[in-house]
């Protein structure tokens, strides 16, 4: 098992080189599983998703969550996306560490115009691109990984402008190396993170109810920042699996739909002292979620 962090500019060769990493696994004398996340699988215009801040980090949260949920399953997992906020990549270089797998993250490396040309003969072509204050706006903002990092390193550097991305590429056949051979207890050179006391306590099991509840409780909080994000005043937040939509009569920010979060989630624990017990299962957890939401919402 490892998790595969692909980072870089916009219009970089990310995807590129995700997939020929991928390749090259599949032909690893291990025979890997390999799966690659990446924006494309939310079936989202990459304008949409960073068009502003709430979809942004919208959709960091989709990419992590099924991040989660498939570094349990023994694959080696590899996210194409921009991973360009340093503090994204330490959340998932921490899910690394819980789930005790290797990890790393492949860079690739070209300067600013190079990008600029690249997305500018997608848009040529009629291919995806992005929009030229969507582009300037990702270029600034990104965070270069740095190996000194714990979460970027190891880092393998690749320079598609200059290389080009190839299976037979060192950088290519070097991080395949380092994520299908034998770990070296001595030199710890493929080193396979360790979960710490407190990872490992909050990843102890599907089924605790805490766990099941806070998961629960943020899927909703994402239901909500998502169909708000979509444009639009909105009154009704359908959450679907027969559960009760959230009625809202007023635009409801991120910090505020956490601060009722964690106030539930407190009122939920100190409840299950002397009455009921939490709920273990996610339909009923997001249905008091909801019960309260309507209930803090209606009373404005």
């Amino acid at each position: 098992m490892a998790l595969v962090v692909i980072c870089g500019q916009p219009c970089s060769g990310k995807s590129i080189a995700a997939i020929t990493l991928a390749e090259s696994l599949k032909k690893s004398d291990t025979k890997q599983s390999v799966r690659i996340i990446d924006e494309a699988s939310f079936h989202l215009d990459r304008n949409q998703n960073y068009a502003n801040m709430p979809s942004e980090k919208n959709l960091r949260g989709k990419l992590r969550s099924d991040v989660d949920r498939s570094v349990s399953r023994g694959d080696i997992v590899i996210v194409d996306s921009l991973n360009s906020v340093k503090g994204y990549r330490y959340e998932l270089w921490c899910i690394a560490r819980a789930a005790g797998i290797r990890y790393c993250v492949v860079y690739c490396d070209v300067d600013e115009a190079g990008c600029r040309e690249w997305n500018k003969e997608r848009s040529d072509r009629g291919e995806a691109s992005y929009v030229d204050c969507v582009f300037e706006d990702l270029v600034r903002r990104f965070e270069r990984p740095e190996r000194r990092n714990r979460w970027d390193s190891p880092l393998f550097e690749l320079y598609p402008s200059r290389d080009g991305i190839e299976k037979s590429s060192l950088v290519i056949l070097e991080a395949v190396t380092y994520l299908t051979k034998t770990v070296d207890s001595k030199t710890q050179v493929a080193r396979v993170l360790q979960p710490s006391i407190a990872t490992q306590s909050a990843r102890f099991s599907e089924a605790n109810s805490l766990y099941e509840l806070d998961r629960a409780t943020q899927e909703v909080i994402n239901a909500v920042v998502e169909q708000q994000g979509l444009g639009g005043a909105i009154s009704r937040v359908t959450l679907g699996n027969e559960l009760p939509p959230i009625e809202i009569c007023r635009p409801v920010g991120l910090p505020e739909l956490r601060r009722l979060r964690r106030t539930f989630v407190k009122l939920m624990g100190q409840a299950s002292l002397s009455g009921p017990p939490l709920p273990t299962d996610a339909d009923s957890a997001k249905r008091r979620f909801v019960d309260y939401l309507n209930g803090e919402f209606g009373g404005q």
